[in-house]
């Protein structure tokens, strides 16, 4: 039966590869993505793209359920000593996608390559951030990799030691961040690992079958070897990079996607149509401004910029999808308080547009570096969406403050991603979406010397509290962790840190035929496990 499977997987991905249109009516979801893949490899992904890719073809210890709540995928058991710092998770019998079976050692080797320093993760914070021993030490090349806190016990049991208890550690292993990777498949591969199908281990609901860096389109077909097969309905994805919305509107009604996202005037045109759908997520979409650059390092003028464009125009003329102005750091509906409430519901609001009080800053700014003018680059995705808004900012930036010029600059998110990461910018137009169900999966990304901290801000009142709330005497008092968080996101805003733009609305049209995908707000976005096409 099993070598009968296989050969069925086979033909699927015969059909599929060769473009055949009868084989990819039915069961093949057609889901468009508005950029590209940045990475398959789930220890160097960082952006949402990539991740909802990988969680569709690998899962880990835990899955997100419909609410968004963690529950057992890999992880068959999991026992918690009294004191929270010890988990032992038992595994069930899996298989990956080249027919080797996943193991306790197949965790551990992922997570020691997370914290590798020779790897250069920009998510090695993240295993710091879930309290792993050691995690933080290693990836400082303070220790070896053997002191990680995860030991694969036997093939079947791992056991995982924190330095402290972390609430919300369950929830965090959902993250791609922490999915696992065979050592021997991954040396195997070499410098290929993760460009190609057959580079690519799986043991998801789906496989790879057809995929290069880079490339329009990757292809999975249903995994028969998936230990929850029977309840996999889609016979494969399609996912297929178009950045105009217009056209990807086209090709979604000549039948050719199931799965949309719309943007700018594609939504006032199909806002009232049965298949349209509004959903709110989780990405704060904010302007990155490097300090390193001569003039952003000027609070005012930091101050001046934040304030000196409509937030409400760019979420209701430009957007249309259900985005709402961003007057803060940390998004709404995140995470809840000791109180039971949405951070946000009591948290105070910061640089709301406000033009006659940005000029002042900006006089005041531009007296104190004793200049009139100045000139900055705006680094920019080559998506619809990201072009419409930075020139709106460039508009209203150049309008409200005088002597500013602003200048665009398009490229592929990869590349601005690298760029940023680089220092080689000026400002940057870009975006941070949660990985857990609290405030410092923002906060945490502006502390001195953060990978993610782009603009080169330090602040070391502001570090030792975010320090305190993840790991020291804060993590044992909740509402005293709770307004100290929110202190700290009155430190960056106050410091114009960013300058916030919008909360992310999703603007979609999904076929009337197509139901059960899971939208999250938090880690991966959209879910296809339990989708069905009739």
């Amino acid at each position: 039966m099993k070598n009968r499977n296989k050969l069925l997987a086979l033909l699927l991905v015969i059909a599929l590869c060769m473009g055949a249109a009868p084989a990819l009516a039915g069961g093949v979801l057609n889901v468009q993505f508005d950029v590209e893949i940045a990475s398959m490899d789930p220890q160097i992904a960082t952006d949402g793209t990539s991740f909802e890719a990988q969680s569709a073809v690998i899962e880990g210890l835990y899955i997100l359920d419909a609410a968004g709540s963690p529950i057992p995928a890999i992880a068959e058991s999991t026992s918690v000593s009294e004191d929270g710092l010890t988990y032992t998770f038992t595994l069930r019998d899996t298989v990956w996608s080249n027919g080797a079976p996943v193991t306790a050692n197949d965790f551990v080797f992922a997570w020691r390559r997370l914290v590798d320093p020779a790897v250069a993760s920009e998510y090695s914070f993240i295993a710091g951030i879930a309290g792993i021993h050691n995690a933080d030490k290693i990836a400082a090349g303070e220790e070896p990799l053997e002191a990680l806190g995860a030991v694969a016990i036997d093939d079947h049991t791992l056991e995982v030691v924190l330095d402290i208890p972390v609430p919300y550690f369950i929830n965090l292993l959902t993250f791609p961040s922490f999915l696992p990777l065979s050592e021997e498949f991954y040396l195997s591969c070499g410098d290929r690992f993760a460009t190609s199908p057959e580079t690519i281990n799986c043991n998801g609901a789906f496989i790879v079958t057809e995929y290069e860096p880079a490339a329009n389109t990757i292809v999975l077909a249903k995994n028969p070897d998936y230990y929850d097969a029977e309840k996999v309905a889609l016979d494969g994805i399609r996912y297929q990079v178009i950045k105009d919305s217009q056209q990807a509107m086209l090709s979604y009604q000549a039948g050719d996607l199931d799965v949309v996202t719309l943007a700018g005037e594609q939504v006032d045109l199909f806002k009232d149509d049965p298949e349209f759908q509004n959903i709110m997520a989780g990405y704060l979409w904010y302007v990155s401004a490097n300090e390193q650059t001569a003039g952003l390092e000027n609070a005012n003028i930091r101050n001046a910029m934040a304030r000196a464009f409509d937030k409400q125009a760019v979420a209701d003329n430009i957007l249309k999808d259900g985005s709402i102005p961003a007057d803060f750091a940390v998004p709404k509906l995140l995470a809840t308080g000791p109180d039971g409430l949405d951070y946000r519901a009591t948290a105070a609001t910061y640089l709301a547009t406000d033009k006659e009080l940005a000029l002042e800053y900006w006089n005041t700014g531009l007296a104190e570096l004793g200049v009139s003018s100045l000139s900055y680059s705006l680094v920019v995705e080559d998506t619809e969406s990201a072009i419409n808004v930075a020139q709106f900012l460039k508009a209203q930036w150049e309008d409200t403050l005088p002597g500013l010029t602003i200048t665009i600059e398009q490229m592929p998110k990869k590349n601005r991603l690298d760029v940023m990461r680089e220092g080689e910018f000026e400002l940057g137009l870009t975006r941070w979406g949660p990985d857990y169900a609290d405030p410092t999966t923002y906060l945490e990304n502006w502390t001195t010397g953060h990978t993610n901290n782009t603009m080169r801000w330090s602040n070391l009142e502001y570090d030792e509290i975010i320090a305190s709330a993840t790991k020291g005497e804060l993590t044992l008092d909740p509402v005293a962790r709770w307004e100290a968080l929110k202190a700290a996101e009155a430190m960056v805003m106050a410091d114009a840190a960013i300058y916030p733009v919008y909360q992310k609305g999703d603007a979609v049209m999904i076929k009337s035929n197509v139901s059960g995908i899971e939208f999250h707000s938090v880690g991966t976005n959209r879910v296809y496990k339990n989708a069905v096409k009739e």
